[in-house]
């Protein structure tokens, strides 16, 4: 009987030092993004009212779609699969009414919004004036610009993802196109 309890007890010893495959769930993570090198060219498209500084590592193409106005832009980078839609509008003593559109634009995103905050952008000697709104959080459209003469002319820009809206993982890639966008109000100019 102290045999048979002995081999139990040794059996029952050398099972529990068994090696076991314990089943642990991966850590969610977000792929890297190899963000590009900074460099900025002139958009300058002939007929155009204005020009500014857009990044090498991105591209223009006249806005086509069906309700599309003349000088209508899309910057896109293809790379970060983001793309900042660019409006133009003639200014017929009408400003207040469209930076209030603009304004409604930009806090129509506050019900996912967790902040929205905005800076001013005043070049005085180019006569370009301007707004940036941040909004922090996982709306549709993290960044929106406006950009006025105060007489005549008017630039509307928004960035939207051609991803779902994450701002865990978006945030180094908006972080970076921020810079680029403020880089694009900072130069822009008003042709004659």
């Amino acid at each position: 009987m102290k045999q048979i309890l002995l081999f139990v007890i040794i059996v029952c010893s050398l099972q529990a030092c068994e090696e076991r495959d314990i089943k642990i769930p991966k850590q969610r993570g977000y792929f890297r993004i190899d963000l590009p090198e900074r460099n900025y060219q002139q958009f300058s498209e002939k007929g155009f009212p204005y020009s500014f500084q857009i990044p090498a590592y991105s591209r223009v193409e006249v806005d086509s779609d069906a309700g599309a106005e003349p000088y209508w832009i899309n910057v896109q980078f293809p790379s970060l699969k983001a793309t900042v839609h660019v409006s133009y509008r003639t200014l017929n003593g009408n400003l207040d009414k469209i930076v209030e559109d603009v304004h409604y634009l930009a806090f129509k995103h506050e019900v996912r919004a967790d902040a929205i905050n905005t800076k001013e952008f005043h070049y005085d000697e180019k006569h370009v004036h301007g707004l940036l709104f941040d909004i922090k959080g996982e709306a549709a459209s993290v960044l929106q610009f406006c950009v006025t003469d105060s007489t005549k002319n008017f630039v509307r820009g928004a960035l939207y993802f051609n991803v779902p809206p994450n701002k865990d993982s978006l945030a180094p890639v908006v972080e970076f196109i921020r810079e680029d966008i403020i880089e694009m109000i900072s130069s822009f100019e008003w042709k004659k």
